[in-house]
């Protein structure tokens, strides 16, 4: 048998001092089985830092050919691929044949290799930023998890921080390229 996403109900207020964009989002966000709670928080707060009306999460870690966010315009087309995680280079040309805006939000110990592998390979692509969340971030954010959550996101000067009232994390946003 098959084992089951869980589902958690979200609500994220989203006050970004840096773009001026201030909103409360209520959605249902699925973790895979083979998604940690931590990095499903991860994709939570990639959500808060690129927040806009038509940013959604897509099918996730079952759907290879999509990214874990993307924002498409009212024509289907994709504006912004937002990927979490070491995507190889053949990934990261597709996302920038396919998307007006490529994010990928690299986190965790395997960073720094995987980027020393890609940073050279990177400058072809224009359209391309990557930021390192940190090495612990998946671990630090994990705690904020509950099955039904009410977090604040706040975006200032270059930090996010995300809580959920009682526990706060603050993951300062490291560009590797772009920004």
């Amino acid at each position: 048998m098959a084992l089951k996403s869980k589902v958690y109900k979200t609500s994220l207020i989203v006050s970004n001092t840096d773009s001026h964009h201030y909103n409360t989002y209520d959605f249902k966000v699925a973790c895979h089985p083979s998604e940690t709670e931590g990095r499903m928080c991860l994709r939570l707060a990639a959500f808060a830092l690129f927040a806009h009306e038509n940013l959604s999460f897509t099918r996730g870690l079952c759907a290879t050919d999509e990214p874990d966010i993307w924002q498409k315009d009212d024509t289907g087309l994709i504006e912004r691929w937002i990927d979490l995680g070491w995507p190889d280079e053949k990934r990261i040309a597709k996302a920038c044949g396919q998307a007006s805006e490529v994010i990928v939000i690299a986190y965790g110990r395997n960073t720094a290799p995987w980027w020393q592998g890609l940073a050279d390979k990177t400058p072809r692509f224009k359209r391309l930023t990557v930021i390192d969340a940190g090495e612990s971030i998946i671990e630090d954010l994990a705690p904020l998890v509950a099955s039904s959550m009410a977090l604040t996101a706040t975006i200032s000067d270059g930090i996010l921080w995300l809580s959920n009232g009682v526990d706060t994390v603050e993951m300062p946003l490291i560009y590797l390229k772009g920004a």
